[in-house]
């Protein structure tokens, strides 16, 4: 009976046409601005017409709705928990995008069940009937189920700086996530780039170690300079690209928002046969109750 549900659910997405594409944004570390990017990258986004929903799946450390300086009543794991139905733990940020706070204040590590990840893949199917783009802002840590999630999402955008331990662990994550999925569609971004060399030198260097060891090539979406805005709209809890549209982050965020639209549509034409993301990800979790 579950198995026709499911496949009922998946031949309603067929039937709708084009479905929502996934974004996982990851970095092989903390500290690298990576929740302060998918803010801001998404934000923009729905300035340009995206109709987009971010997740924080940084849950019991979340800091989504902190960077927005809001105070939330629910989050994710109240949905995985069954307190709160999905409606109730989705708030609206920058630029009609909404969100979904991880939360904080969890004491522990998450226990993740069955039941939640059933939940989880209901709200991702409700989502890609809904919205134009799905991004996970991925915690820094993850378990063995999180990294599933990644691997099955249509498109990964890395966050590295110039530091070498940012740089090698950002090239553990690409290369453990590519040897999962070798099909995986993978954009990299240097930030806190304190010149354009070093900000070249950085994501040149990801792609160059991608092509020579593994045979795999990667999308360049260029670096984002170290900007006094950024720091600024933290203390506003704003985002910069809209406390601070006209600052050089901004405009370099804009060209790179843009540069990701224009190759993620290429890679939809070039792939339109694709499972989709949900499958993918059912497919690993059948494994693993298996």
């Amino acid at each position: 009976m579950r198995d026709q549900a499911e496949s009922l659910r998946m031949h309603m997405l067929r039937n709708q046409g084009q479905i929502g594409r996934s974004i996982a944004v990851v970095s092989g570390k903390g500290g690298v601005g990576k929740s302060n990017f998918s803010l801001n990258f998404s934000s923009m986004l729905a300035s340009l017409g995206k109709k987009i929903v971010v997740i924080d799946m940084d849950i019991g450390m979340g800091n989504i709705h902190i960077l927005l300086g809001k105070s939330v009543p629910t989050n994710l794991k109240d949905y995985l928990d069954g307190k709160q139905s999905l409606e109730s733990v989705m708030y609206e940020g920058p630029n009609g995008m909404k969100y979904i706070s991880g939360g904080s204040g969890l004491n522990g590590v998450l226990e993740w069940t069955d039941e939640m990840f059933d939940r989880l893949i209901q709200a991702f199917e409700h989502f890609q009937k809904e919205y134009d783009v799905i991004l996970f802002d991925m915690g820094a840590g993850a378990t063995n189920k999180i990294l599933d999630l990644i691997v099955a999402v249509d498109d990964v955008i890395v966050i590295s700086t110039a530091e070498p331990t940012a740089i090698t662990d950002a090239y553990s994550m690409m290369k453990y996530i590519h040897f999962k999925d070798p099909e995986k569609n993978f954009y990299v971004v240097c930030n806190r780039a304190f010149t354009a060399e070093e900000g070249r030198d950085t994501v040149t260097r990801l792609s160059f170690a991608m092509s020579k060891f593994l045979d795999k090539d990667v999308t360049i979406l260029g670096s984002l300079p170290e900007d006094p805005a950024v720091r600024k709209a933290v203390r506003e809890q704003m985002p910069f690209s809209i406390l601070y549209p006209e600052s050089e982050i901004s405009k370099t965020l804009r060209v790179m928002t843009n540069r990701f639209i224009e190759s993620s549509q290429e890679e939809v034409h070039a792939n339109e046969q694709q499972n989709t993301f949900i499958s993918r990800l059912k497919n690993m979790f059948k494994k693993g109750r298996d």
